[in-house]
């Protein structure tokens, strides 16, 4: 039997809408088989319309709609089949009819999106909203990602110790050698900061992660720094821990960071230890 459409052929108007359309199939030595392949309808719900279970159907458009797909690939006349099959319903007059959503009957299951399509556009919309959040965050919004994740306790002492050590170092700054090495070291995770040079060359510029480590070249031109998020960032010269830039959720800019520079600011009063700081906005301490 070949795939081409059969002619039109009149149902039966006595029997129901499966039984006129397994008669028509059985007629032409047709599988259920083959009609699923040919109309994509899973072969469970052609059992179904066949047996006249429509309840088991998804709903009463999904039951006309396959009906109608199923008495096109037998020939059998597609109105006269969705009406047997809204009468096998219980879907009698015009009002009724119009009020069962003829118009969004699906006429060809086919064009219903497959499950799998569905996730992945979903999984596409999601990552293009993580993705321009991040971009947001690192370009327009620096140093505003989440705080340290750390408890309370932990970072107290870990505070209190940072804080020791900052003071050690500016009571002994003069023993520092003022052309030693200067590395920064992120203490908490997303630390942005861009470092630069006098001519506004730009030496580094990213979102340091906790533990990471950026040693400012030795021949760069008076390097600078800007940053959300001083506090975050611990300094140290030959290996002998300074002060932070500050201890505050502030944005410093413009700050040099060369070993005679930063001793310069460990012996420096108080007050000019920021003397570029502004409240960083969005900040977290």
């Amino acid at each position: 039997m070949s795939d081409e459409e059969s002619p039109a052929v009149e149902p039966n108007a006595y029997a129901s809408a499966g039984d006129q359309l397994r008669a028509a199939r059985e007629a032409q030595d047709l599988t259920l088989e083959h009609i699923a392949s040919k109309t994509r309808i899973p072969l469970r719900h052609l059992e179904a319309i066949e047996a006249g279970d429509f309840g088991s159907l998804p709903a009463r458009t999904y039951a006309v709609g396959f009906a109608r797909s199923y008495a096109k690939a037998v020939g059998l006349d597609q109105h006269a089949v969705v009406d047997q099959v809204r009468a096998d319903m219980g879907v009698e007059g015009p009002g009724e009819r119009y009020a069962s959503g003829e118009a969004l009957e699906p006429g060809d299951p086919a064009r219903v999106p497959s499950r799998g399509l569905v996730f992945f556009s979903i999984a596409s919309i999601l990552l293009l909203l993580a993705g321009g959040f991040m971009f947001y965050r690192t370009f327009f919004a620096p140093g505003s990602g989440p705080g340290s994740i750390l408890p309370t306790e932990q970072a107290a002492r870990e505070e209190a110790t940072q804080q020791a050590a900052n003071e050690a170092a500016a009571s002994t700054g003069p023993a520092i050698d003022p052309q030693g090495e200067v590395v920064f070291t992120a203490l908490e995770d997303e630390v942005w900061v861009k470092f630069y040079d006098d001519s506004g060359n730009r030496l580094m510029e990213k979102q340091m992660s906790k533990g990471e480590r950026y040693t400012v070249p030795a021949d760069a031109e008076n390097p600078q720094i800007v940053t959300g998020r001083p506090y975050a960032l611990g300094i140290t010269i030959d290996g002998k821990p300074v002060a932070k830039l500050s201890e505050e959720a502030v944005t410093v800019a413009d700050i040099p960071v060369s070993a005679e520079a930063l001793l310069a600011r460990n012996e420096a009063p108080a007050k000019a230890q920021t003397p570029a700081a502004t409240p960083a906005a969005g900040t977290q301490g």
